[in-house]
């Protein structure tokens, strides 16, 4: 009998030996996956923070108005709300007729957009850039070709006399013509201040 004692104690033993490390194991991995949780959620805070900072720091402007002419200046989406906006901003209004397939728009638009004097200047304008033709006859006067830039005054008058370089194309710019045209913005701003 005290053999069977011996071993019954023995078992039972071992049974509570077996049972205590399965409840230190089952606590580490408790910890462990809680200690997982509370790090995640703490990325989580991070990341929402530096959402936030880089997103309010710096709206962005809608691409689609600029068209990559200038993402950080403001466009207008309509020919009718530019001419609008001219007129009661007293600022001259800048029509680029482009078209987003073509070689030499595309060309035009990057000098544009890289140079840092025409950004600048650009922001003394109503600006609006066209993939499509207007019904306003007066904005294609030599004709319907791409890139053509017009400049309108605040008293809604085509400025026929800024012109680009070309007799047959009078208001094609190419990208080499870049300080013609921003000769011809400060054109526009000065006619403005000396005819109006």
């Amino acid at each position: 009998m005290p053999q069977s004692k011996h071993q019954l104690g023995r078992h039972s033993n071992v049974k509570f030996l077996s049972s205590v490390p399965g409840a230190a194991m089952e606590k580490r991995y408790t910890s462990m996956v809680l200690l997982l949780v509370a790090i995640s959620c703490a990325l989580a805070k991070d990341m929402g923070k530096k959402e936030t900072k880089e997103t309010t720091a710096k709206p962005k402007l809608p691409q689609t108005l600029s068209r990559g002419w200038g993402d950080q200046l403001i466009w207008t989406q309509t020919y009718e709300e530019a001419l609008f906006r001219a007129k009661h901003s007293n600022k001259p209004l800048m029509i680029i007729h482009h078209l987003d397939d073509c070689p030499h728009s595309q060309a035009l638009k990057k000098v544009f957009a890289e140079h840092k004097d025409i950004q600048k200047l650009a922001e003394k304008f109503i600006l609006l850039n066209l993939v499509y033709e207007t019904t306003d006859k007066n904005l294609s006067p030599d004709g319907q070709y791409v890139p053509r830039i017009l400049f309108i005054d605040p008293s809604l008058t085509v400025r026929a006399d800024i012109t680009g370089r070309y007799s047959n194309r009078l208001y094609a710019y190419e990208p080499s013509d870049i300080s013609l045209l921003y000769s011809n913005m400060q054109k526009a701003l000065k006619l403005l201040k000396t005819e109006l």
